[in-house]
């Protein structure tokens, strides 16, 4: 095997000494354990590189394809860590598994080339003569040009960087190449003897050696690096114990630090426990800024829409006041065209008056005209008379028939005073002294398909609840697959807002509440719609006691509240108030025997109950007082009974599969239905109900709709297995009807046709059971 020694070159060990020392990130003495990782995004950094793995290259061979990919992924994966602010943890961990990445291909390399002469015998290998220097004595005796041996700087000796990878000064190039006897716009290397062809740019555009200029920011800072030493023992530096927060010199304490579970501790250099603690002040600095400028950002935001705010405030009030003027205006010429209308009729009276008095004038002087030469005496006389009648009448024309008086006044009513009031408090200025930040939510729970509702409750900047509304509230409420559900918003005046929605769907929904286009405390909230309708009120337990029942049936209310339900098992009608207290209890023969099924209200608000035993219908005052009774021969087994807006009564007969309606007097008007399972025939008749427009529903293994005469209209869209045991309509058409399978009970709703929406099972509550009542939203 043949060795080749070469000498190192300084200049290419300080290149390799930086690739392996800069690639750790100086963590020698946690110098700027970050700074380097910012160089793929530089043009020195693309130098750098170039330079390094050029370096690295040449001397490992097969090998380099293996660094060079370590190499890009430590600058990456560093560069990384600085944008996001993670050096400590992250650093160390991935620069030490390239680190040991590296030195182990450095070994392989260093091995494969000794093995691989050994062997073969015929190869040659370059013995590439490395030296080991520590960090602490790296000084500047590295960063001197090899040619006339001054330290770089950034000025006359900065460093240049040649194609060959070798650094030459900038004075040392200018030289050389002045010295050249031949302008050949080449030169040789000074230290390999490479030719090198001058760039257009003359020595100048050689590109800076990024690595060398590195160096010396490294060392610049080092020498600006002041380690604290101990007052009494100047040679030893200081400790720092993160764990106690405390500074201490090992030789004052005797070598150890003292402490309760001191071993345990994590004890560091206080030099470099000062550049942490630095660093994290720089850090939370920079967050206390970046906080300082969001928040001049968002007052000024805020100043620029106090200003849009005021022009359309501004915009608002001149146009109304305008209209305000402008009905005065309107007003204003209806009273003067009024006034001439007056003045116009005033005159033409006295004009015409005028006239009538400029025409007798004419006439008496006509009349008169002649009179000197007239000497028949009864003609003079009988003018005479003439005249003194004229006087007469000129004495009724000489008073006008009208008058000049006409006068506006304003204050023959309150008219002139109601204005002003009115103007004194036409307008409203609103302003608001919410402060969203703190303003809060209270989220309720939320069931599928029922109105839920969230409160909003508002404060002041000094958390004082507010007592007025008017605030600008927008909320946003969608799905987990981003679908948007509409919210309805209501002011409450009182400084509280009630968001309303109606959830489509179990799941979770993001709900997003800002006023004044700020986001509220804990905005966006996060609800949990669940599929399961839970009693908010429940009543009873099986017995015979006052609250208890046993086999209750059937349960009505009546226009106060009032909730009646029959106890057949008690032999009873249970009445409680709208706040399911009870009130009393209604007793009668029509509830004998345990056989009172059906009850109903009546529009004049007296109660209707059938007994299947005696196959009778009863009229009862909601006081138990027996009104009236009936029976029919048509009757078999009545179990249910409901009332139409007429009065008519309608009886469901299971024993006869049939629907007979009856009027007040208990007159038979109609009946419909048999046995069977077709349209309009029934199997085993459970419960009726009168629904909109008097329209007729019977339930037994299915819902039928009829019309009020009994004509079959349409089936509800039976879901599941079971049987329908009550069925009602509520106020809004909806359908609700109760069905039990197994044991198990639900309620189920329909929509006004006949289409299923969902169902009421009381998931949480044994709502199978059947001698207590529930209430559910």
């Amino acid at each position: 095997m043949c060795l080749k020694k070469i000498a190192p070159d300084p200049i290419l060990l300080t290149n390799g000494y930086n690739v392996l020392k800069f690639l750790r990130g100086a963590r020698g003495n946690q110098q700027h354990p970050y700074l380097l990782w910012h160089i793929p995004l530089t043009l020195e950094g693309q130098n750098y590189f170039h330079e390094a793995m050029g370096f690295l290259g040449t001397q490992l061979g097969k090998h380099w394809g293996c660094v060079s990919r370590l190499l890009y992924a430590a600058a990456y994966l560093h560069w990384i860590c600085s944008k996001l602010f993670i050096w400590e943890s992250f650093i160390k961990c991935r620069a030490m598994m390239i680190d040991m990445l590296l030195i182990y291909v450095l070994n392989q390399a260093n091995e494969g080339s000794s093995g691989g002469g050994g062997s073969g015998g015929m190869m040659s290998s370059t013995l590439v003569e490395t030296v080991s220097i520590n960090y602490e004595d790296f000084n500047d005796s590295f960063l001197t040009c090899g040619t006339c041996l001054c330290i770089y700087d950034s000025a006359e000796h900065s460093p240049k960087l040649l194609p060959c990878s070798h650094t030459v000064c900038k004075s040392c190039l200018v030289s050389i190449v002045e010295a050249q006897v031949h302008d050949t716009g080449t030169f040789r290397c000074p230290i390999c003897r490479e030719t090198i062809n001058i760039p257009r740019g003359g020595v100048t555009s050689f590109p800076p050696s990024f690595i060398v200029n590195q160096l010396l920011d490294l060392m610049s800072q080092q020498r600006r690096d002041v380690i604290p030493k101990c007052s009494n023992h100047p040679s030893q530096e200081l400790l720092f114990c993160e764990t106690c927060d405390t500074v201490f010199c090992t030789l004052c304490t005797g070598g150890e630090h003292y402490g309760k579970g001191a071993s345990e501790h994590t004890v560091i250099p206080f030099s470099i426990a000062i550049k942490r603690m630095s660093e994290i002040l720089l850090y939370k600095a920079q967050l206390c800024i970046g906080n300082l400028t969001t928040a001049y950002d968002n007052v000024s935001g805020e100043m620029l829409r106090l200003e849009n705010s005021v022009e359309r405030a501004i915009e608002t009030i001149n146009r109304t006041f305008q209209d305000l003027i402008n009905l005065i205006d309107k007003r204003r010429h209806e009273v003067l065209q009024k006034v001439r209308k007056i003045r116009e009729h005033k005159k033409g009276d006295l004009k015409e008056q005028l006239d009538l008095i400029q025409a007798e004038k004419e006439k008496v002087q006509n009349e008169c005209d002649g009179l000197q030469y007239q000497v028949e005496v009864r003609n003079i006389t009988k003018k005479i008379g003439d005249l003194n009648e004229k006087l007469d009448a000129t004495s009724t024309l000489g008073e006008p028939r009208e008058n000049h008086f006409i006068k506006c006044e304003f204050k023959h009513n309150t008219a002139y005073k109601d204005i002003s009031n009115a103007l004194a408090n036409f307008g409203c200025i609103k302003v608001s002294t919410t402060f969203p930040a703190l303003s809060t939510a209270k989220i309720n729970k939320a069931i599928t398909h029922l109105r839920s509702t969230i409160t909003v409750v508002t404060v002041d900047y000094h958390g004082n609840p507010r007592t007025t509304g008017c605030d600008p509230v927008v909320t946003e409420l969608r799905s987990a697959s981003g679908q948007l559900i509409d919210t309805k918003i209501r002011d409450k005046d009182d400084g509280t807002y009630e968001i309303s929605f109606v959830p489509p769907k179990a799941g979770k929904l993001k709900l997003c509440i800002s006023i004044f286009d700020r986001p509220i405390k804990d905005s966006p909230y996060v609800i949990d719609v669940c599929d399961h309708n839970n009693p908010i009120w429940k009543y009873g337990s099986r017995g015979t006691g006052l609250d208890n029942f046993i086999q209750p049936v059937r349960v009505v209310t009546d226009k106060e509240g009032s909730i009646f339900i029959s106890d057949t098992g008690n032999s009873r009608i249970k009445v409680l108030n709208s706040n399911g207290v009870l009130e009393r209890h209604i007793s009668s023969e029509a509830l004998e025997r345990q056989s009172g099924i059906g009850v109903c209200v009546s529009p004049t608000g007296n109660l209707i109950t059938v007994n299947w035993r005696t196959k009778m219908v009863y009229t009862l005052s909601n006081e138990g007082e027996l009104l009236s009774k009936f029976t029919s021969s048509h009757f078999q087994e009545p179990i249910d009974v409901a009332v139409n807006s007429k009065g008519d009564i309608i009886v469901g007969d299971m024993g006869a599969a049939k629907v007979l309606i009856f009027d007040a007097e208990g007159n038979l008007l109609q009946q419909f239905g048999k046995k069977g399972s077709k349209e309009g025939e029934f199997k085993l008749l459970t419960s009726v109900c009168v629904g909109c427009n008097d329209q007729i529903l019977v339930s037994d293994h299915r819902i039928q709709i009829f019309d009020k005469n009994g004509k079959f209209l349409r089936q509800v869209n039976n879901t599941g297995k079971g049987q329908y045991e009550g069925i009602t309509v509520d106020p809004n058409g909806l359908i609700l009807a109760t069905k039990t399978d197994r044991g198990k009970g639900v309620v189920q709703i329909f929509s006004s046709n006949g289409n299923f929406q969902f169902a009421i099972d009381s998931f949480d509550d044994n709502s199978d059971t059947s001698e207590e009542i529930y209430l559910s939203t």
